[in-house]
């Protein structure tokens, strides 16, 4: 529902409208009655904008206690008429900072002295005032400040000719949290752009609440999800907060965290890519140049943990790939992709025995590039570090042993070196032609984490390539591999123990 609308609704139903400037003008000539606030005050809007409702006839007639005498005669003394119900949209200043992030970012930049003008110009004033008056005031005022709110406050104004006190408790909530993230916003634009600091000297995470979820990773947890309510963060990067749920029951924390997980990795390659998350880690990856082979070499990886996993794709699922993915014997929990084709999404929600229940996420366009920061909570404070998306150039490699690598596996190299980057440390990947063949993850010891990537690729390790997230200390998992026919080991050097050979 729109401004119009909500004007309209609440015209029928004998309220009296005021506003100012430009929402006075658009709502005129909708046809609607409108009083203009600067008539009503005395006082004309002046500094091209900046004062127009900072006026005791508008705020008294906010603020005013409906049930105390000493009010209500202030309120008659100077002729003040009293506001039940206030609606405001702020300046969008997040939006603006968005724009000029981009803007300072592009090829031809604007001037920051100017950008940095802009952004203050959209510092609003009168707004926050106003709704924090009303939000106080919530006894006796309604408080909007969201067009998602309008359809529920007027529907209530024209069933009983007013609101209920439960919903003005729940609007100033809503309000307070909004103003609070409005200057929140602010003083993080001033902290990185004009103070210089890339972290700000306070940092307060602009979260809303999406849904309370069944439970969280446990059953004896209650938890809920969370999505981002910054303006730059949201048009940032696609999400699997923000994704579009097609088909399924409802996610839980663990599908969440695996969704997630999957749209991770299958952002990271410009190839059709086909992720498959056990608890948090991949158990199988591939690229193909037809995405259905990929999807296929994806779910052979480790077919048994395959089981009951969650998939992500980077491309379009089209039929061939779901036709893989609703093969007999195969149980998938949750989808996310760009999108479904009408005929892959009829095939994994009537074909399989589990596809009234499959969790289907459309995600939309991987275009953009994920969000800058990740914000972890600890016990007593919190840790804030870039996201780790930035390639590797290639430019900097060295191959250190006098065999080099031939040609043909240099695709096999650059995918594991990749994969890695996904798995929790100690990690090792191994891989062969585009595909991941044996993970080892999350263990203490890092030839603990070989052992078990080895045990998991089997007879498919010959030829094989292994990466590994840190340097090897000792020659102890290297010798572990000696035995197999691994062509090529890639990770990060820096070892002193285990010179070339």
């Amino acid at each position: 529902m729109g401004l119009a609308a909500l004007a309209k609704g609440l015209h029928e139903a004998g309220v009296e409208l005021y506003s100012t400037g430009g929402t006075r003008t658009f709502l005129q000539n909708e046809g609607l009655p409108v009083q203009d606030v600067a008539a009503y005050t005395g006082f004309p809007e002046m500094m091209d904008g900046r004062i127009k409702t900072l006026h005791p006839k508008v705020h008294g007639g906010i603020l005013c206690r409906r049930d105390n005498i000493g009010d209500m005669n202030a309120l008659a003394e100077h002729n003040i008429k009293t506001f039940e119900l206030v609606v405001v949209n702020l300046y969008p200043f997040e939006a603006t900072v968005a724009k000029l992030h981009r803007d300072t970012t592009a090829s031809t930049p604007s001037s920051p002295a100017l950008l940095e003008k802009e952004a203050i110009e959209n510092i609003d004033i009168g707004g926050p005032s106003m709704i924090r008056a009303a939000a106080k005031n919530h006894q006796f005022v309604t408080i909007v400040t969201s067009p998602e709110q309008y359809p529920a406050v007027l529907e209530q104004i024209q069933k009983n000719g007013h609101t209920t006190l439960p919903m003005r408790q729940s609007l100033a909530r809503d309000a307070f949290t909004l103003t609070g993230n409005y200057d929140n916003a602010i003083a993080q634009f001033f902290t990185e752009r004009l103070d210089g600091e890339e972290f700000p000297a306070a940092l307060t995470a602009k979260l809303v609440r999406v849904d309370v979820l069944r439970y969280g990773e446990n059953p004896h947890q209650q938890a809920a999800v969370y999505k981002n309510g910054s303006e730059a963060e949201k048009s940032a990067s696609a999400d699997v907060v923000s994704a579009r749920q097609l088909n399924g029951k409802d996610l839980s924390y663990n599908n969440l965290l695996d969704l997630d997980s999957a749209l991770s990795i299958v952002r990271a390659f410009e190839l059709p890519a086909a992720a498959v998350i056990k608890h948090n880690n991949p158990c199988g990856a591939a690229v193909h140049e037809v995405l259905s082979n990929a999807v296929s070499n994806a779910m052979a990886g480790d077919p048994l943990s395959a089981f009951g996993s969650v998939l992500g794709f980077n491309r379009e699922v089209d039929a061939a790939s779901a036709e893989v993915l609703a093969s007999p014997g195969l149980f998938v929990e949750a989808v996310v992709a760009p999108s479904f084709s009408e005929e892959a999404f009829n095939i994994l929600t009537k074909k399989p025995k589990w596809g009234t229940n499959v969790r289907l996420l459309h995600i939309g366009s991987l275009a953009n590039k994920p969000a800058r920061w990740q914000l972890r909570y600890l016990e007593g404070g919190a840790l804030l570090q870039e996201t780790d998306a930035e390639p590797d150039p290639e430019s900097q490699w060295s191959v250190v042993t006098e065999t080099k690598p031939e040609p043909a596996l240099w695709d096999t190299i650059r995918f594991a070196w990749t994969m890695v980057r996904h798995v929790k440390s100690n990690a090792i990947v191994l891989a062969k032609d585009r595909m991941l063949l044996g993970t080892g993850a999350g263990q203490m010891s890092r030839v603990d984490s070989v052992s078990i990537a080895v045990r998991k690729a089997g007879d498919r390790i010959t030829g094989s390539v292994l990466s590994s997230d840190a340097f090897f200390p000792f020659p102890d998992s290297i010798d572990l591999i000696a035995e197999y026919q691994i062509k090529a080991v890639i990770q990060p050097g820096g070892s002193r123990m285990m010179p070339p050979s």
